[in-house]
């Protein structure tokens, strides 16, 4: 291998959001993540709602149709 064309492999700290901390060695340094295999539900055999609270009226409010207002009948002209 060439020397100086390798990035640097430290020790390095992740920390998830639940609380959970990791020591491991990357060359991407320290990170922070959402979750982790300690509170994902897919290891954990839970359902745990993330903060989704308003995303589903957003998405809803945003890409709603604009009702149609009903044309009038026959009988009710008449």
């Amino acid at each position: 291998m060439k020397d100086g064309i390798h990035p640097k492999y430290t020790d390095a700290t992740i920390s998830c959001a639940c609380g959970a901390v990791y020591k491991t060695r990357t060359t991407v340094g320290d990170m922070s993540v959402e979750i982790c295999s300690n509170c994902h539900p897919y290891f954990t055999g839970k359902q745990r709602f993330l903060d989704t609270a308003g995303r589903v009226e957003k998405f809803q409010k945003k890409y709603k149709k604009k009702e149609k207002k009903e044309a009038p009948t026959a009988e009710a002209t008449a």
